[in-house]
């Protein structure tokens, strides 16, 4: 079946237009019913496994109320009692039987109204189908506001469900002069589906810390997220991702720094094995003067699977002395897997300082044979060169992030 007729059939299984997202909803399946599914003439999709993108909407989408039973949540691991845990909903996305710590409240109807759906909007990423898709089949939304004074953290889990496809949205709003450390964990199972879509707004002089697991656990799991934040001045953001284990995943991390004079940070590792296919598409957009940015994006492959990385900076004639770093870097553990690895410079101002650069390696043969000679063995040895590997990403998530065990994944896989 042709991926237009898929994408029709997947819309006609959807429930009507309904609750306070029928706008957003309806702005999602317009554009997937105008433009279908991307194919391979789409530059940003021209090296996705179609074949696995088009699998991810023949899974059934849950479409009636389902709790997280007690058995689904035994397999968490215990929370920090500092750190409160949200565990996500796929249909009703509400705080139910959560006391949200002092500082942070849900966000009323109208505040929804009036925030949602404008920052991915300001993107202006042509044939947006990660956003299409997850506006078409949203019914809720998870609505947060961190008030000015607070200062503590913040996890959220979003579990799968086997045999089924779920879809999320999130969107948290940061006033003026907050302190969050956020945690997101997602959680593939066998034959399970995500789509997620988070929004931030940062207002001025926030610090928002920023963690984001993903670990495809179970067969054919397959996963989209699109995170888009927006930063006001004086304010700092940290991103530290983790992908791995997903036979197909595709994460669009989307920053704009509204007014300049804005710090971001960006750290990310992906890893694959097998026939796995996952991919970053980051986006940073400068809007003003003496913004700051420091991104490195790391990638593992084995076997006969497949990294992929763009990374698109903007720097528009109003962001003067903006300074931008981003480094891509790549180890390849076998002659079948394969990377592509892709920065890209949009530079119109003339006073900045903006660097790139990509590389992709093997682990080297002299630290492997220091190792062996010290009398440590093969797999040992390339445990510990992949443990340094890691760890220049790893080691920025919040602590409470190692009771997750994805280190010890990491390595096993």
């Amino acid at each position: 079946m042709k991926s237009s007729a898929i994408c029709r059939e997947w819309l006609n299984s959807l429930p009507p237009t309904q609750g306070y997202l029928k706008k957003e909803q309806t702005i999602g399946r317009g554009k997937l019913l105008e433009k279908g599914m991307p194919s391979n003439k789409d530059e940003a999709w021209r090296l996705s496994n179609f074949k696995r993108l088009n699998s991810f909407l023949s899974l059934p989408l849950i479409n009636n109320h389902k709790d997280i039973s007690s058995k689904d949540q035994s397999i968490l691991p215990d929370k920090e009692k500092d750190r409160e845990r949200i565990v996500i909903n796929s249909i009703e996305n509400k705080v139910n039987d959560i006391n949200l710590p002092n500082g942070i409240e849900t966000l009323t109807d109208i505040e929804i109204e009036k925030n949602v759906g404008k920052i991915v909007k300001s993107n202006n990423i042509k044939n947006d189908i990660s956003v299409s898709l997850n506006q078409a089949s949203s019914s809720n939304i998870l609505a947060l506001k961190v008030k000015n004074h607070f200062n503590g953290s913040l996890e959220l889990v979003v579990p799968s469900i086997e045999e089924k496809s779920i879809s999320t949205r999130v969107f948290l709003l940061l006033e003026r002069g907050a302190k969050l450390d956020l945690l997101q964990v997602f959680l593939g199972n066998n034959n399970s589906a995500q789509n997620h879509l988070t929004e931030i707004k940062i207002e001025s002089n926030v610090e928002l810390t920023h963690g984001l697991i993903s670990m495809g656990e179970g067969k054919e799991s397959c996963s989209i997220c699109t995170l888009a934040v927006e930063q006001s001045e004086k304010s700092i953001y940290s991103l530290h991702s983790l992908y791995h284990g997903w036979d197909y995943a595709r994460f669009e991390p989307r920053i704009i720094q509204r007014e300049g004079e804005a710090s971001t940070i960006i750290k990310g590792l992906q890893v694959t094995k097998s026939k796995e296919q996952i991919a970053t598409h980051s986006l940073i957009r400068f809007d003003g003067p003496n913004g700051r940015l420091d991104q490195l994006q790391k990638a593992v492959a084995s076997e006969n699977s497949h990294c992929i990385f763009n990374g698109s900076i903007e720097v528009p004639q109003k962001a003067q002395k903006t300074e931008a770093a981003q480094l891509s870097r790549n180890l390849l553990l076998s002659k079948r897997a394969k990377i592509d690895t892709k920065p890209e410079l949009e530079i119109v101002a003339d006073d900045v300082r903006c660097t790139h650069g990509a590389t992709v390696s093997q682990l080297q043969d002299e630290e492997l044979f220091y190792l062996l000679s010290r009398g440590i063995d093969n797999e040992h040895a390339n445990s510990l060169l992949l443990k340094g590997y890691y760890d220049e990403i790893i080691s920025h998530f919040p602590k409470s992030a190692k009771k997750w065990n994805f280190f010890e994944k990491l390595i096993k896989k």
